[in-house]
């Protein structure tokens, strides 16, 4: 038996991890897309480095598009296995492979209009809508801890991760050459504080554990209350400056835990008294799906639904749908808060948002959420002066803030108390996944101090026999 990482090795988006056989089944952990990698991330997306045609079946942890983004491509290349996942994870895959689709092709065509004018070869999208309806055709719903029996020698089970809804750690287990392992893969860690959902759930021992490790150097909890810095931010820059806030968010998960702490300070009373908008019906639809599943929810969230039932509306706020309506809104020059997909700002509409408010200093771009470096949102927080948006420069004159700590990955010690549940001396390593390298290098010395003696960090497309 072995594994190949194809994906999140070495780096944060991406997730595509192999296990495989002996006798040559093939199981595929995740099919995400690289996002924010320059350059590069195109060809990446381009090619598995595996063929599609030799995966037998395919288990998804949960369905941000880093995760499940290319699994149209997949089947328009070739597997057609079951793909396993949670029913909300099921929900939120649909309208999310949906709208990537459809984002690409306007982003292709808009980007192509261009290069038909320089006179140079035109790009084609992954995938289109009809690749996406036909690979939604293979999955099949897995409830939380029901075991499942994907052949008589392997079987899994679904633990909550509490990352968003309905994200799940997966535990395999399989019997080869009378030999019984112990496979974990964390997909993605949530937040023993998350603002919306339940912590992690407790896992069996395993042998083996594929863990993501994106913030495995950083503490998130000292860093102050959300919706005190949500506060500060917009009413210095829509009522002091008369600016607008436009923020870069992922429609599932952070743009939620955003509407959240919003609808917490209308609560308190304080909320500034100006428009606000999430400019992204991807965003409207996943809103109801987490709304419909309120299973979900912590304790706190379950209190404040005692006293209020929409725990995700308020004044003022608006959902935009049509296309029309969101170039309305960088002619509207009224103060305002812009919520828009994506949350690296690399795709969507916010692209546009940022485009036309990045030269004037009244507005702020508040990030608040992992960017990759080489992302449109890594460059602003790493405070270039000068950012590419569609092949054209823009000089960045309005303020660009962040709130770390709405990060739905857990922190070192999230990561920690996840693996409490594990004896470390029958852990018989741990592949660090989903980090950049120098974070994971820090993290594997914070493991081996508490216990984890056998820690590998592997690239990309690299092979490892498990003994």
């Amino acid at each position: 038996m072995h594994i190949t990482f194809h994906g999140a090795a070495r780096n944060v988006t991406g997730s595509k991890h192999i296990v495989q056989l002996n006798g040559g089944t093939t199981i595929l952990l995740d099919c995400g897309m690289f996002q924010g990698l320059g350059e590069k991330t195109e060809d990446m997306n381009e090619h598995f480095g595996f063929n599609p045609q030799k995966v037998d079946y395919m288990i998804l942890s949960h369905a941000h598009i880093d995760h499940c983004g290319l699994i149209p491509k997949l089947v328009a290349e070739g597997f057609d296995g079951t793909i396993f996942c949670t029913a909300p994870t099921m929900e939120l895959a649909r309208i999310l492979l949906m709208d990537s689709a459809k984002i690409q092709q306007q982003d292709t065509d808009y980007i192509n209009t261009k290069r038909k004018k320089r006179n140079q070869e035109l790009l084609t999208a992954l995938y289109t809508e009809e690749q996406a309806i036909d690979a939604l055709r293979l999955f099949k719903i897995v409830a939380y801890n029901e075991e499942v029996e994907v052949t008589p020698r392997i079987k899994f089970i679904l633990t909550d991760a509490g990352h968003v809804i309905g994200s799940a750690a997966v535990h395999l287990s399989i019997l080869e050459e009378g030999k019984q392992t112990q496979i974990t893969f964390s997909g993605d860690v949530g937040r023993y504080s998350d603002l919306l959902l339940r912590s992690p759930q407790k896992f069996p021992q395993a042998d083996y554990i594929l863990l993501e490790s994106t913030y495995g150097d950083s503490l998130h909890k000292d860093l102050g209350p959300i919706e005190d810095a949500l506060h500060e931010i917009i009413h210095q820059t829509c009522v002091v400056k008369r600016g607008k806030v436009i923020i870069p968010a992922f429609s599932v998960g952070r743009t939620q835990e955003l509407l959240y702490a919003l609808n917490a300070l209308e609560l308190r009373g304080i909320l500034p008294d100006v428009n606000y908008y999430v400019d992204s019906p991807l965003s409207d639809k996943a809103t109801q799906v987490i709304k419909d599943h309120p299973e979900v929810y912590n304790q706190e969230v379950k209190e404040v639904m005692k006293i209020d039932d929409d725990p995700f509306a308020f004044k003022n706020l608006r959902f935009i749908q049509s296309t029309e309506e969101s170039i309305a809104l960088n002619e509207d020059t009224r103060p305002s808060v812009i919520i828009s997909s994506s949350g690296m700002a690399e795709a969507g509409r916010v692209r546009h948002h940022i485009r036309n408010n990045i030269n004037n200093d009244k507005n702020t771009i508040l990030i608040v959420g992992y960017c990759e470096p080489n992302s449109l949102g890594g460059h602003l927080m790493r405070g270039d002066k000068v950012v590419y948006i569609f092949g054209d420069e823009y000089e960045v004159k309005a303020e660009v803030c962040s709130i770390k700590s709405m990060s739905a990955h857990g922190d070192y010690e999230d990561l920690l108390h996840f693996l409490n549940c594990q004896n470390p001396n029958e852990v018989k390593k741990i592949f660090l996944v989903h980090g950049e390298y120098e974070t994971q290098q820090k993290f594997a010395d914070t493991l081996k101090e508490n216990g984890f003696n056998e820690i590998a960090i592997p690239y990309q497309h690299e092979r490892v026999d498990l003994m």
